[in-house]
This record gives C-alpha cells, structure tokens and sequence, in this order.
C-alpha cells in the first residue's frame, strides 16, 4: 500500500502545534487550515498491462494526475501544472493518459494527452475559446471522441481525433446538446447521448461510417438515459428512471431492441460498467445518500456487495483481464482514495492513503441520518452531525448546509469544512430538500419552476426540528451553500429572516433573470425547464428572486465569488453586495479572480475558508472575545 509524502509545508508554528487549553496535549483542537490540509485521490483507471493506477489527486494544491503500482508503493506525479485536471483515461495502448484542464476554472476545458512518465504532452483540441469534452477511446487506441461548442456556443457537436495526428472531424452536427458515450468494441459505431432538459436525455447509436444516428430510447417526459457497451458490441447497459420512480439497470439488445431488467431496486442505480472481458457489470446503488458497489456476474446473474463503510463509491473501472476493478470511496470520516476490489477473492484493499493534515481519525464525526416533517407532511431526508463530547443540556451554535444542484444531494462523504466545525464546537446540518436527487423522480421535480421556494420552505422547517433537537442553541443558527445552495441561502435569508443569525453564499444566484441571460449559453435551455423561461415566466422569476427581496435580510452576510464563473456569473454576486451595502447593511465580499465555481486552489481555499470560519466565529460568538484570532474579511474585495 502507498504511503503520500508532500515536502514539508513551511506553516507557521502556531498552526501545528495548535492544541488549545490544559488538557491540549490529550485532547487536540485543530484549525481550519490543518482541515484544509487534507488531500484526496480519485478517478483510478488502470494501465492495459495492469500494473500501474492513474489517478488524480491534489497533493500539490491543484488537482493533478499520478501514478501508482496496483500492489501499493511511492506514486509518481505525471502532469504539473498549476490548473486543475478535469478528468483522465488511460489508453487501451498504454501508449497515452488522456485528459481535460481548463484555465481558472473558466470550464471551457480541453483534451490533452500525456505520455505515462510525464514526459511528453501533445493539446489535442487547442480552441481555448470553446469548451470540450472527452469521450472515450477507440479499443485500438487511435482516436479519442468528444463533444464540443465550437462551431455555436450553445450546441455541442460529436468529434472524433485521430490522435497521431491531431486531426479532428466532426461526426454529428446539430443544434441541440450531445456528448460522445463510448466507442463500440470495433470501432465502427458511437454511443452518443442528447440532453434534452434538465435530468431528461436520450441515448443514441452513431454509424461512423455512414453517419446514420438511430434514437434508442424514445420516451414520455422527463427521464435520465446513461449507457454502457457489452463486450461483443450488441448491447447496451443502460440505466434509466423512464417509466419507474428510480433509476433501474437494464439489457437493451440492438437487434431486437428487447430490454430486459437487470436490476430494480427501490433507489436510484447511478453508474454502470462491463468488464473488457463480458464477464461482469459493477452498478453503484444510492441509498439514502449511501453507495452500494454490486458486481454481477454475466454468466449466472449472481451479485455480490463489495464491502465498503457507509460512504460513497463509483461503479469505477475494471482491469483489462475482468480480474479487479478500481473506485473512489470516500466517507465521513475517510477522505477520498482509490480502492481495488479483487474480484475472483472478494479482497478490498486501499491503493492510496492520502493526508489527512494530521487529523486523528477518531478526531472527526459521522452523521445521524434523520427525517423531519414539512409543511405539507412530507418527511425530509437530511445529515445532522453533533459535536463530540457534547455535555448533557449543552446548545451549541449550527451551521445549516444547502447542497447545490438543485440536482443533487448531501450525502456521508468527506467534508473538511463540516468536519472543521463540528470539531470545534458546531452543529453541522444538511438536508435534501424537495428537488434532491436520490430519493425518487417524484421528489426530485416537487420543486420545479412554481414550486422553487417550497424547497426554502423545506428548509425552514429543517431549523424549526433543530430548534426541538435539545442540542441546538435557536439563536445561533446560520445558513451557508454553494451554488444553488447559495440561492437557498439568500432566500432562507429573505423568506424566513427570522430563523437565521448569519449566512454564508458561495456562488450563489441572487436575480434568476440576470442569472438565466448570462449563465453559459449551452446551459441557458436547460435551467430554464429547471427554473423557468425568463421570456414567458419573467415576473414569475423577479417575485422568487432573492435580490429583489433584500431588504428582508436582517443577519449578517459573507459573499464568496470566483470571477470566471460561466454557470453562475459573478454579476450574482456583485448585485447582492451592492444591493446590501446601499442599505447600510453588514456584508462581506471575497472576490477571487483565477477561480470559476467554486474554490479549486489551495491557495485561495486558504485565503477564504479561514476568513469564513472567522465569520461564523465572529457573529455566532464561539469565541469568549468575539473574534477567533483571524483577520476580519470586511474590506477584502479581491
């Protein structure tokens, strides 16, 4: 098993030997930047020969792609630069990784290739004006598909590169959204998908030679399509909710076009992957926020779990002989690493052990898994963590956190931010509110366009059972999310001021009509069937807006931006800052300007969390003095 070693971190002193207090030296207290410390690894895909690991991690404070032997050992760091790495394949050949970065966090990210050693890195795709996306390699590792918007911001076409060369053409041209889904066994077909709206796609076969395209899944509303090739190349596994509540695992014959179940269990089935061999499937199971990895056998049907924590995991990437397959696991209190699952013994073992800053294990938290009754009688799924060594009658401070989406769920992975809290002292909260995924197609669309503030409303009510908890103090509760989440934050913040002490907006949206007009033009259609259309739905829009509810905000604010922000452009932020300081009210602005959505760096998670935990220490009054000790952000418009 490996072992990560980073060259010594040049922290001042006072950060590592932070124990506080008499009894410091038996019972530690870390902080934040000890939290923001902690590495992660994720993405294994094996070499051809299955003897090295690819893998990306951000030991060095950007996520890059290493290398590591299957066996365990010294991994070896393959690309360096100072953008993040997006995603990454290794090559059927052996002969190439491919991989995506793009610039600031600005998305539009291209393909690259790079030798295994490091040595050698070819651009592939080279239009820093347009965004691409990989799509997988022919089996005789020649050409690599991908989809881009090259030819019209707002569509994506499919493309196939022939890698010695670097020469591209396009394969399917149309205005509408399509991503390359893989390459068939002998090279000749494309497995694309359409997105049609949010959480609503179609699967399609691309001739390449002809350039015929037949639909394979022709459905009635809504439904999510993702598909897998078989091995000899005339099936797909596919996994969708068409028809069912939850996403199930299927066979679709090409021939016949018969579709035959594979699995249907009451929660969402996630991913799928065949071996190269045809002889296993490994599906990833959502349930309650939790992944069950199966692996299932082709010849007999019979299933076994890989067993994992409570945590979550992908259905990840077989070797090329079937025998082990490679995922990502990540827990509450275990960071992301990448795994190996042998599949002829059963044996789990951990290929990566990435730092954890110091931090004991024992020292972090696992969540209760709760629900809680809504206004109209639904009961909402949610994460509560308390504080370790809680004393009987004791209330603590609670930090509520909205997850983003609003496609998307809170669920028992590691979190450094929520971890930092909880060890000093805080309550930390998440719940799924209506809109969620995970928890049938039923929830995941309760929010849509005339329901979006019954999802605030949601979480109101998610205060109001942390009020009866016994352990929350009622007074010191402050509402903190990215990106949708920011929106919830805001509107928590102006629907039900007075339940919050404090809010915290990352990327957050604050006018749904300056958001839905600037947000990236292949994503505008889209979250308009998810948020309304600002032609047809415009007051409709204005009215749920927080921004034009701001004068409702009575607590304290911090703002945190990344100026190159495509999905939700920082005009979002800029206005509710203004809007904020015209009326004398207390807001604190963070603007980074080599950032996208969300914090990727190091050094500037570094600059942010501190000055946000200060925030929350300031104005929920953790400390005896009412400051934490760490600079106060008030004026820092960066």
């Amino acid at each position: 098993m490996s072992e990560f070693h980073l060259r010594p971190l040049l922290l001042p002193l006072a950060l590592l030997l932070d124990g506080r207090g008499a009894d410091a030296a038996d019972h530690p207290t870390y902080g934040i930047e000890r939290f923001l410390q902690t590495k992660s690894a994720a993405g294994g895909s094996f070499s051809p020969d299955g003897r090295w690991i690819a893998f990306r991690s951000n030991l060095t404070g950007v996520a890059q792609i290493w290398k590591v032997p299957v066996e365990g050992g010294w991994p070896e760091q393959v690309t360096f630069f100072e953008e993040r790495i997006l995603g990454h394949e290794w090559s059927p050949t052996g002969e190439w990784i491919a991989f995506e970065m793009d610039v600031g966090g600005n998305e539009r990210g291209q393909i690259f290739v790079v030798s295994p050693d490091g040595s050698v890195v070819r651009d592939l795709t080279n239009r820093p004006d347009a965004i691409h996306r990989f799509g997988g390699w022919s089996k005789d590792g020649k050409r690599i598909a991908f989809s881009s918007n090259r030819r019209k911001a707002g569509h994506f076409d499919v493309y196939v590169c022939d890698v010695a060369t670097g020469e591209s053409r396009c394969v399917l041209e149309e205005d509408a959204l399509f991503g390359a889904a893989g390459f068939s066994p002998d090279g000749k077909r494309l497995l694309v998908s359409r997105s049609n709206a949010s959480l609503d796609d179609d699967l399609f076969v691309l001739d390449l030679e002809t350039g015929a395209k037949e639909h394979l899944t022709p459905h009635e509303g809504r439904a999510v399509h993702t598909g897998e090739w078989s091995a000899d190349g005339r099936s797909l596994f596919v996994v969708t909710n068409s028809g069912r509540e939850f996403g199930a695992l299927l066979r679709l014959e090409l021939d016949t076009k018969r579709w035959t179940p594979l699995a249907e269990p009451q929660w969402d089935i996630e991913g799928v992957e065949a071996s190269p061999d045809g002889r296993f499937l490994a599906y990833s199971t959502n349930v309650e926020g939790r992944s069950e990895l199966t692996v299932r056998s082709l010849a007999d049907g019979s299933e076994r779990k890989v067993p994992f924590e409570p945590g979550t995991a992908g259905a990840g990437a077989f070797s090329r002989d079937g025998r082990a397959l490679v995922t990502t696991f990540s827990g509450p209190r275990d960071n992301g690493d990448v795994w190996i699952y042998e599949i002829g013994t059963g044996a789990l073992r951990q290929v990566t052990r990435s730092p954890r800053g110091g931090i004991p294990r024992a020292a972090l938290a696992a969540p209760q898994f709760v629900r809680y009754e809504t206004f109209d009688g639904r009961r909402i799924p949610a994460l509560f963590y308390r504080p370790q060594d809680l004393k009987a009658g004791e209330k603590v401070p609670c930090v509520v956190l909205f997850h983003g989406g609003p496609e998307g769920q809170s669920r028992p992975t590691f979190d450094a931010i929520a971890q930092y809290l909880v060890h000093n002292g805080y309550a930390v909260f998440l719940p799924n509110v209506r809109g969620s995924t995970g928890y049938g197609r039923t929830f995941t669309h309760l929010d849509d366009v005339r329901g979006r503030e019954d999802s605030v409303r949601d979480g109101a009510a998610g205060v109001e059972w942390l009020r009866q908890s016994g352990v929350v103090d009622p007074g010191k509760i402050a509402a903190y999310g990215g990106s949708y989440g920011g929106y919830m934050v805001l509107a928590s913040l102006t629907l039900h001021p007075d339940l919050w002490a404090a809010g915290v907006d990352f990327v957050g949206i604050a006018n749904f009509v300056t958001f839905l007009e600037k947000t990236g033009p292949e994503r505008r259609a889209h979250r308009a069937s998810e948020y309304g259309d600002p032609e047809v739905d415009r007051d409709f829009l204005v009215s749920i807006s927080p921004l034009h509810k701001v004068d409702r905000i009575a607590c304290p604010l911090m703002v945190v931006h990344g100026a190159n922000d495509r999905r939700v452009p920082i005009g979002e932020a800029e206005q509710i800052v203004e809007a904020l300081r015209g009326r004398g009210r207390t807001v604190e602005y963070l603007r980074y300007d080599d950032e996208g959505h969300g914090l990727s760096k190091l050094k500037n998670r570094l600059d942010a969390y501190p000055k946000v935990v200060a925030f929350l220490d300031r104005v929920l009054g953790r400390s005896p003095d009412g400051s934490s000790g760490v600079p106060s952000p008030a004026s820092s418009d960066r």
